[in-house]
């Protein structure tokens, strides 16, 4: 028979041995971490800087607010050059308030990539929709995703779009409130 004390030790080695197998099999097991999320929609809208005319009242998220006073509308015509960026499909609504001036066309021109962030297919998946009623002009563009990667202020994943207004002539002037917003297509 063992004696008392060699059989206390005896435990304690075993106990020992248990701890020197198990809790390193147990560390080596917490080594791999998973971790799962998502991404946001996002659709953001921005004046390029090429834009003098007229004052942005906002610019940046996913709307863009300009006011441009028309002092001779004779010759008027506006550009706006927006950028557009968006990891998801895209809507962009544009509403015009006229006050003193009439729109006699509306149209959106000069479409171009701004970088090598951009999608290669955008261009040619873009689809404009417009009011053809134009005393209260509404604009629609829908598309693909445009970015490719970057961030909301990388200068290569933006496309610029154009919107053209054409103004009927009127001697007094007026001003014309346009306000823009994208948002994600469902």
């Amino acid at each position: 028979m063992i004696p008392r004390r060699l059989r206390l030790k005896f435990r304690h080695l075993f106990t020992l041995v248990a701890v020197l197998v198990i809790v390193p099999a147990r560390v080596e097991a917490q080594r791999s971490v998973a971790m799962r999320g998502t991404v946001s929609e996002t659709v953001t809208l921005s004046v390029a800087p090429t834009f003098a005319a007229g004052s942005v009242v906002s610019s940046g998220n996913n709307t863009v607010r300009i006011t441009l006073p028309v002092d001779d509308a004779t010759d008027a015509v506006i550009r706006v050059p927006l950028l557009v960026r968006s990891n998801t499909s895209f809507k962009i609504s544009a509403n015009f308030e006229l006050t003193g001036v009439e729109a006699s066309q509306l149209f959106v021109t000069d479409v171009h990539a701004t970088g090598a962030l951009v999608s290669p297919n955008i261009l040619s998946a873009l689809d404009v929709k417009r009011k053809p009623d134009l005393s209260q002009p509404l604009l629609v563009l829908t598309g693909p995703r445009i970015s490719l990667g970057g961030t909301l202020t990388s200068p290569a994943n933006a496309l610029q779009i154009t919107v053209l207004i054409h103004l009927k002539p009127h001697p007094l002037g007026g001003l014309v409130y346009l306000t823009f917003v994208g948002s994600p297509l469902r």
